[in-house]
């Protein structure tokens, strides 16, 4: 059965999507973008700041659904410039320091809100 699941602790969804749903056992994220909970849109900061914002976002959606960076298998992160992934990858680094998660990362032709980053994930619920 699945289940939705929604904080405010995180950006609301901005379209016809939820922040995320589970089975019970794996929980599957939107995209996260650096969009702050109050709806402040942080595009036009470096991607250092974008992706610790959106990686705040991803994190607080998988506290609502029970888990956390380390029940993460996989995430998925679209970059709007593939040049920009070392700057991304030393901030995402912080976030999975011990035992990472599979993860690509992929240039994508245009994100949302034009956006540097946007990250989502798949993880376990124990």
């Amino acid at each position: 059965m699945k289940e939705v699941i929604e904080t405010d602790d995180a950006a609301a969804a901005v379209g016809a999507y939820n922040q995320a749903t589970t089975n019970g056992e794996l929980v599957f994220t939107a995209g996260q973008i650096p969009l702050t909970p109050d709806g402040e849109l942080l595009a036009d900061e470096d991607v250092e700041t974008q992706t610790e914002a959106a990686l705040d976002n991803l994190v607080a959606v998988l506290d609502e659904a029970g888990a956390g960076p380390e029940d993460v298998l996989k995430t998925t992160v679209f970059m709007a410039d593939i040049d920009d992934f070392d700057r991304m990858n030393e901030t995402y680094a912080s976030y999975f320091d011990e035992e990472p998660p599979a993860r690509s990362a992929v240039e994508a032709g245009a994100l949302p809100k034009d956006v540097a980053v946007e990250i989502e994930a798949v993880a376990t619920i124990e």
